[in-house]
């Protein structure tokens, strides 16, 4: 049997909409933070503290996203979520006071559930079983750009305009942009057969059903432990890198984290076509607790600094291409998008907390014991990934 072909014009089109999507509804966040609690009134803590909610409220909605994409399609989810997405952005600019401010960050970060990296798997995964896991990479290649494009395009209009201004100028973006995008792969999916294509090469999954289980679980902890580093790094990224006596280098520091990201996937992709999900786990989970470690011992060293960058954003952009790709290896094709979303909600819900916590860390133990603290905690996600390396062995050997 031949392998499957990816999809070249569908992973481009998604490689758009991740970097709009995540670069409009993620990374610009932390850069219009503090401006969003001035006209609020509110500490910058309490913002990220409405982050958190919102990312809590938000992750308990994805096991019925995950369903949904399962029921009419991928394509079709995204194409709604595009349009909430828009619709949430613009309710956060227009917002009168906080509470509805708070209300739109929900409904912006429920959007997010069902046009990021999860919907986006599952419609690589219904189109094309056999070659989802390549898909997956070339699509995370191009979507690491995100945070290389969206960290200074968001300062360079915060600089001429109000954070509401930007926010308007980004629901115009989705709705323009990736909507179109959206309705176009929807329309492509459901000429080909929806979600239930491909079913004559559906992919089987490693674990054993008696494993499944103890598999799901491991799986769960290792993804909310490496989630947790990442949201909490991510999400204060430039603040922490001027905090620590970076100053104005912090943004060129924090820009050498996408480009790191893309590098290791494309190095993944040329050399690592035969490295399974599960040894790329256990890579991730080792160098994003490693470079969090550095930075604190490193700090205020501009070169520490950067090697920290550099470092994270390598097991990071490993890390994005195991969070499809693992549960696709160990489970299967079957109900891809169902087990998507109760991988997303566990992720986003351990995390939610992560911005605000780590915001208040560092105002009352410093950053240097804050970053010890996320270094230990990222160590858990090597652990589990270590046992489901073990539990799987039988089953490959076999």
């Amino acid at each position: 049997m031949h392998a499957e072909r990816s999809p070249v014009a569908a992973i481009i089109a998604l490689g758009v909409t991740q970097i709009i999507g995540y670069g409009t509804l993620y990374y610009s966040f932390s850069i219009l933070a503090a401006d969003m609690a001035k006209g609020l009134g509110w500490t910058t803590e309490w913002v990220f503290g409405a982050l958190s909610a919102a990312l809590l409220i938000g992750g308990a909605t994805a096991p019925w996203g995950g369903r949904l994409i399962d029921a009419i399609g991928a394509g079709r989810v995204m194409a709604v979520g595009s349009l909430a997405a828009s619709a949430s952005l613009a309710a956060c600019a227009l917002a009168p006071g906080g509470a509805a401010f708070v209300a739109a960050l929900i409904a912006m970060e429920t959007a997010s559930n069902l046009v990021l990296y999860g919907a986006a798997f599952a419609l690589l995964v219904q189109i094309r079983p056999r070659a989802a896991q390549r898909s997956i990479t070339y699509l995370t290649l191009i979507a690491g750009f995100a945070s290389t494009v969206f960290w200074p395009v968001t300062t360079a209009l915060h600089e001429r305009m109000s954070w509401q201004d930007v926010y308007l100028v980004f629901a115009g973006l989705n709705l323009a942009v990736c909507f179109p995008l959206y309705v176009w792969l929807s329309l492509g999916l459901s000429k080909q057969g929806g979600a239930a294509i491909g079913q004559q090469s559906a992919v089987a999954g490693l674990l054993a059903p008696a494993q499944r289980k103890a598999g799901f679980r491991l799986m769960l902890v290792g993804f909310a432990a490496l989630s947790l580093v990442v949201a909490a790094i991510l999400v204060h990224m430039i603040p922490l890198l001027s905090g620590l006596g970076l100053g104005a280098s912090a943004a060129v520091v924090g820009t050498l984290f996408g480009p790191s990201q893309v590098l290791s996937r494309l190095v993944n992709m040329v050399f690592g076509r035969n490295l399974p999900p599960i040894a790329l786990a256990l890579i991730a989970a080792t160098l994003m607790p490693a470079s969090v470690a550095l930075l604190a011992l490193t700090a205020p060293s501009t070169t520490g600094a950067m090697v920290f960058a550099v470092v994270f954003g390598l097991g990071n952009g490993l890390f994005s291409i195991v969070i499809g790709t693992l549960p696709l290896a160990l489970f299967g094709s079957e109900g891809y998008g169902t087990l998507q979303g109760k991988v997303m909600a566990a992720r986003l819900i351990v995390a939610a907390m992560a911005p605000f916590a780590f915001a208040f860390a560092l105002t009352t133990i410093g950053a240097g014991l804050s970053l010890a603290v996320t270094a230990l905690l990222g160590g858990l996600g090597g652990l589990s990934f270590l046992a489901i390396r073990f539990l799987v062995g039988p089953v490959r050997a076999a």
